[in-house]
């Protein structure tokens, strides 16, 4: 190569060399641990890994003029291995981005089902898979349903209970005044003997009637209640 040609690359590189000395004049004139004594964490986490960085560089630029076979040289996995500290920075400093997307389940089955279509043996499986499911969906509904009416009718038959019992209460409450009227009839006859009224009580006969008489009064007015 030509030595004028080599020229202005020379003075290109003292230029560069110079711009080097000016901007790394702060960071030369002191040791590095007594510069980033001072910094936040951040900065100082940067400031090391840059320096690190600088030299890997350096050790790499000048292998690959001296002719060296860098790729298996070691300075290429330290280099490595500060750009992935270099990468871990930058995340930090930006912060994890939100995620927008998300997954479509019911289109990414609309996707797989046209995808398999024209197999008939998936196709097959998918019907057969799709029966199943329907008749396990029919069997839980009928099982429901029939849960549901006999839950109806124990409360359909419980009110029956209750209602026998209501007519039974009003029927023992009946007899019990009956009794208490037939006692009274009878101590109010006993002092009486000789004068015993014309009229005389009641035959048992006529108070079962009676007795008939009111049942059914109470049945009908419990019956227009209910209709009401």
């Amino acid at each position: 190569m030509d030595t004028q040609n080599l020229m202005p690359l020379l003075e290109q590189l003292d230029d560069n060399i110079d711009d080097a000395e000016e901007v790394l004049g702060p960071l030369i004139s002191q040791s590095l641990p007594k510069l980033s004594k001072n910094l936040p964490i951040m900065d100082k986490a940067k400031i090391h890994v840059m320096t690190a960085y600088a030299f890997e560089s350096l050790i790499f630029s000048y292998l690959r003029l001296k002719g060296v076979n860098v790729k298996e040289h070691p300075v290429l996995r330290e280099l490595t291995r500060v750009k992935q500290y270099l990468e871990k920075i930058k995340e930090l400093e930006t912060g994890p981005e939100q995620r927008t997307m998300t997954l479509d389940k019911a289109a990414a089955g609309r996707f797989i089902k046209h995808g398999l279509a024209g197999n008939n043996k998936i196709d097959l499986e998918r019907a057969e898979k799709e029966a199943k499911e329907r008749a396990r969906a029919q069997l839980k509904a009928s099982m429901l349903a029939k849960k549901m009416a006999a839950k109806d009718a124990t409360a359909t038959s419980g009110d029956a209970n209750a209602a026998q019992d209501e007519v039974d209460s009003d029927d023992n409450d009946d007899d019990k005044m009956d009794e208490n009227a037939i006692k009274k009839d009878d101590d109010e006859t006993k002092p009486k003997k000789k004068k015993k009224s014309k009229k005389g009580s009641l035959s048992k006969e006529e108070r079962r009637n009676e007795k008939k008489l009111r049942r059914q009064k109470k049945e009908e007015s419990r019956k227009a209640r209910k209709a009401k």
